[in-house]
């Protein structure tokens, strides 16, 4: 609940009717679910304007408006912001400040939602844990989920996503973390980023920005974030996590049974994951470092682990109609396909394996060279190619002496047409699908 005089405070907004002294009980964004007494704040996206849904939401019960002009208004308690995405981060941070409850963030290239996944769920076994829901993790899911912090709530593990200069930054100051983690720093947004050393500058912002004293756990077998581990600095207290390396905490003794990982943390306790991907081994020790900083004993964090199964899209085994897949959906860039291609090499199977590969967007000016180096990957982990999209058609072209088990598609319709009447997918084959979000490669599913 807030008073109107706390977001006007918070906001540095001009109220111009309505009182201060006015109580709100939430806040909302969305017209469709605005609640008697909510303040709705008008935001406008891609696709839809708030400030074309003021009179709806007031009709739905809403007691006041954050908007950016007045037009068309008057009734009601309005307050007018120059800018109503930052008026959201602005009154999520405000809120933040009311609890003094640990809070952890979770950047980097890959991994970070698995990451973020894992840590929630091994704290969960002994505190309450709000999290983001899904990839909520920009500028507007990010100040939203804050904005559901409670009495309840002993802990909060919070993905920041990033694909700019300057937001994780942005970022980092609504939420205030008092632990961040890095997974890694890869070939992602370099659009944006135009290089690695882009990325890591943007991801370093995450544990610059810690409220101090800060701690900062970070794969420390990163050839970018090593050099934070291992390096003396005026930044947070740093632990690191690696494989088979004088790490705070280690892997070793490492087993991948069907692409299910097996190993011994820092050579003490056994942790068996139930998901795919030798690269989840680094997620989990990210996660066994929380964790520990928090008092839990190794054997519980395993317990959590064990039980713990990879978010919706990122390397689920799949049956439809008794066609295995494994769907890696999400999205995609040159490491995590990497990672997808090296959990499909080592499956055992008894027909085929086929890849549907999408292009990998938002790589830059070097996009079409990281397809053709991806595509030499991908010809070594399958023995069916299906491509859809003009970076891969193109890496294709190139290998025109192997085109008897590749085909070509235009979109994710067309290559799901390939799977089941052209090459006739089988009950033996395992099929990985994988692409980036924009090239809808959940299309393959619907048959």
């Amino acid at each position: 609940m807030f008073k109107v005089s706390e977001l006007l405070e918070a906001t540095q907004g001009k109220l111009i009717s309505g009182s201060r002294d006015q109580l709100v009980n939430d806040i909302c964004i969305d017209s469709r679910n605005i609640k008697k007494g909510s303040a709705f704040i008008a935001i406008k996206g891609d696709r839809f304007d708030g400030h074309d849904f003021i009179r709806q939401a007031f009709k739905k019960g809403a007691t006041c408006i954050i908007a950016k002009n007045s037009k068309g208004l008057k009734k009601g308690t309005i307050i007018i912001v120059k800018d109503t995405i930052k008026a959201l981060g602005d009154i999520a941070r405000m809120h933040r400040n009311r609890f003094d409850i640990p809070i952890i963030t979770v950047t980097g290239s890959n991994g970070k939602t698995t990451t973020k996944e894992m840590i929630a769920s091994v704290l969960s076994g002994k505190f309450k844990v709000l999290k983001n829901e899904g990839t909520k993790n920009n500028h507007i899911g990010l100040p939203l989920t804050l904005l559901k912090l409670d009495s309840s709530y002993d802990i909060a593990v919070l993905e920041v996503g990033t694909n700019h200069f300057g937001e994780v930054k942005y970022l980092s100051s609504i939420v205030r973390a008092n632990i961040g983690v890095i997974t890694n720093i890869g070939l992602s947004h370099l659009e944006y980023f135009k290089n690695l050393s882009g990325v890591f500058r943007e991801k370093l912002e995450l544990i610059k920005n810690l409220k101090r004293p800060g701690l900062a756990i970070l794969n420390a077998d990163d050839p970018f974030l090593k050099k934070v581990v291992y390096k003396k600095s005026k930044l947070p207290i740093v632990i690191g996590v690696g494989i088979n390396k004088e790490s705070d905490f280690t892997a070793s003794n490492i087993k991948v049974s069907e692409g299910k990982p097996e190993f011994k943390a820092n050579r003490k306790f056994r942790f068996a994951l139930n998901t795919l991907g030798y690269y989840n081994i680094y997620n989990s020790l990210l996660a066994i470092a929380v964790g520990r900083v928090f008092g839990l004993r190794y054997r519980d964090i395993a317990l959590q682990l064990a039980a713990f199964n990879l978010p919706k899209s990122r390397l689920n085994f799949r049956e439809i109609n008794k066609i295995k897949f494994i769907d890696d959906t999400y999205n995609a860039n040159p490491v995590s396909l990497k990672q997808a291609l090296e959990v499909l090499k080592g499956l055992t199977v008894k027909g085929r394996k086929i890849l549907v590969l999408g292009d990998m967007l938002e790589l830059g000016k070097s996009s079409q060279r990281f397809h053709d180096q991806s595509l030499n990957d991908a010809l070594k982990s399958c023995d069916t190619l299906i491509t859809v999209g003009k970076f891969t058609a193109t890496s294709v072209a190139k290998k025109l002496f192997l085109k008897k088990n590749i085909f070509t598609c235009k979109d994710s319709f067309q290559a799901r047409d390939v799977l089941y009447k052209e090459i006739r997918v089988a009950p033996s084959d395992i099929v990985l699908v994988k692409g980036s979000r924009s090239m809808k490669m959940e299309e393959v599913f619907n048959t």
